[in-house]
């Protein structure tokens, strides 16, 4: 065996034992004594990658192919890292190239189908997964993806054959279904449990928890706020003023960013309101969980939940005395790890609590923090917008994967009764666009009275409310932020109270508002208001102008007092850490 051989076994050793940095020292004296050593360039690049070093893992499989072009493990790693960045047209023509070499290599079809996901092109991606699926039926996640990717397409024949399905995967754990996905196809509480059960157990290594750190009173309470959505994203922009208002007399505020960074004013905002402020975007999981540890955090916040850039497995490391989840993600992490989840009355009522793994802390109205300082933009006119002038103007400006055929349905029978009456939805994906369009037209609707808006700023996007007469929810999964965006600029709006915390959201912003007779409590009664409300414009009339004054007084954008039943929520789950008692369910 070489030297270089030699260094090279000692690498995977290391790293075998945890030892990061000597494995690393080891495996570039490897290349220092042969630099041509296309193997040691592959391990570098996956060590790189598992250390969230991407750019620089990217740069070894570069390597690596320059040496051995027809090497497809490092094809395979090296669409993956594309993607970690971004660049997911250029990880399809990766994986393209793949399987020009493996044609039937299943790993190569998923990871295709997933970077053609984040660009839009569901149906591409459906195929993609389908043809995983055909080469690995047992693949873990194809199926969750095949089914995600209709869901996103409005491809509801196709989501109605995969349903049975998906429910039996979730039930006997046979496969990996992301549990923000599961939200979407399912308002059963005690599946959603089941599914992100499943998703920790097959996502989350264990057995990393830390020797716990024993909570000691102080004068100030240190609270962590964990995210990858510290810049433009919705989360930002509910959470922002709740940030700056913290009591600092009784908080010490800390940020940890795991998102790509921005030189965005969301993000100088959001930096700049805490106490500190770390970007761990580059930081493995246990390093991160370190620096929670060695910044003696007692409380700490997760922000994302199960959704798309999550990283769990910090907080897996049990850090903090008290953890808790938060805002991003509408339902149970399904984990031991978390100890809380901050809800209210309506989101998750008290019979519900058998189906989250966490205690429930209900705060006193609405879960959901509001930015005040949120713009109100003045409506432009209706013929910028594409809208024609006159017309009832029906709007769901949720993003199309939540539009389900039952609900759907109860649109098109509006346009059927309202004459000259249009339905304005967000233009979220081609395939969805045509899928929607066709849609209608089976149901005897015209597909021109369906109406797209494109993808604006925040500021544009809240302008054009005023353009609409009245917003129509969705179920299984409500608009979140997109609802108190309709609020805030004085759109009413009707929901049908879900069966979920993902599905009952509107109706306790709606209760905060001081409108809760516009939340049903099935789809007719939700067809029944909506169309006596399109008929009634003076009624209409009263409800925008009693959600125009409640602007300044109702409890939904009263961020202060938000910011104090937080705050109180955080001192009663310290103290009862403080006096040695588990976690327990309270209300505010």
């Amino acid at each position: 065996m070489s030297d270089a051989e030699a260094q090279y076994a000692l690498s995977h050793q290391l790293w075998s034992e945890g030892k990061r940095s000597e494995a690393m020292a080891a495996v570039e004296t490897a290349l220092a004594l042969r630099p041509d050593f296309a193997e040691a360039h592959y391990n570098r690049g996956a060590m790189l990658q598992t250390l969230n070093r991407t750019e620089e893992a990217l740069a070894a499989y570069e390597l690596v192919l320059a040496l051995q072009p027809r090497l497809a493990h490092a094809w395979n790693n090296r669409g993956i890292a594309l993607a970690l960045l971004g660049r997911y047209a250029e990880a399809v023509t990766n994986y393209d190239r793949l399987l020009a070499l493996t044609p039937h290599n299943a790993a190569a079809h998923y990871n295709r189908g997933a970077a053609l996901q984040q660009i839009g092109r569901w149906g591409a991606a459906a195929d993609s997964f389908a043809r995983a699926l055909s080469f690995d039926p047992r693949h873990a996640d194809a199926f969750g993806c095949l089914a995600g990717a209709a869901l996103h397409a409005c491809d509801w024949k196709r989501v109605a054959l995969l349903m049975p399905r998906l429910e039996e995967i979730v039930r006997n754990g046979s496969a990996v279904i992301a549990p923000l996905l599961f939200l979407g196809f399912s308002g059963d509480p005690a599946l959603q449990l089941r599914c992100a059960e499943n998703f920790v157990v097959a996502a989350v290594p264990r057995n990393l928890a830390l020797p716990p750190r024993r909570p000691v009173r102080r004068e100030r309470i240190r609270i962590a706020y964990l995210s990858s959505d510290f810049q433009d994203h919705a989360t930002a922009y509910l959470a922002a003023e709740l940030f700056e208002r913290h009591d600092r007399s009784r908080f010490e505020v800390i940020g940890l960013s795991f998102g790509r960074p921005d030189d965005g004013a969301m993000r100088a905002r959001i930096a700049s309101a805490f106490d500190a402020f770390h970007d761990i975007a580059t930081v493995s999981d246990a390093e991160a969980a370190k620096l929670l540890r060695a910044l003696e955090v007692d409380i700490a916040i997760d922000l994302k939940g199960h959704t798309q850039g999550a990283r769990p497995a910090i907080l897996a490391h049990r850090s903090c005395p008290v953890q808790a989840s938060y805002l991003g993600y509408p339902g149970t992490m399904g984990c031991d790890f978390i100890d809380y989840i901050l809800a209210d009355e309506i989101v998750v009522p008290r019979e519900d609590a058998t189906h989250f793994s966490e205690k429930i802390v209900h705060l006193p109205g609405c879960y959901q923090v509001n930015d005040s300082h949120r713009p109100l933009p003045p409506t432009p006119p209706r013929a910028e917008l594409g809208l024609p002038q006159g017309a009832f103007v029906f709007c769901s400006f949720n993003n199309n994967w939540k539009i389900t055929a039952p609900v759907f349905d109860v649109w098109m029978r509006l346009l059927a009764a309202v004459p000259g009456s249009v339905l304005w939805l967000l233009a979220d994906n081609d395939e969805a666009r045509r899928n929607l369009c066709l849609a209608a037209e089976t149901r005897g609707i015209v597909s021109s009275r369906l109406v797209f808006a494109p993808r604006v700023t925040l500021a544009e996007h809240l302008a054009r409310h005023g353009a609409a007469d009245l917003f129509l929810d969705t179920q299984p999964y409500n608009a979140h932020t997109g609802a108190s965006d309709a609020l805030w600029m004085g759109l009413p709006l009707v929901t049908c109270l879900g069966t979920s915390f993902a599905g009952r959201v509107a109706a306790s912003l709606l209760q905060a508002v001081g409108l809760p007779e516009l939340a049903t409590h099935n789809l007719a009664d939700y067809e029944s208001l909506a169309l006596v409300l399109a008929r009634d414009r003076t009624r209409l009339k009263n409800l925008r102008k009693r959600l125009d004054a409640g602007r300044a007084t109702t409890p939904l954008f009263d961020a202060d007092r938000f910011r104090r039943g937080l705050e109180a929520a955080y001192e009663k789950m310290w103290e009862i850490a403080v006096e040695g008692a588990g976690a327990r369910t309270f209300p505010l």
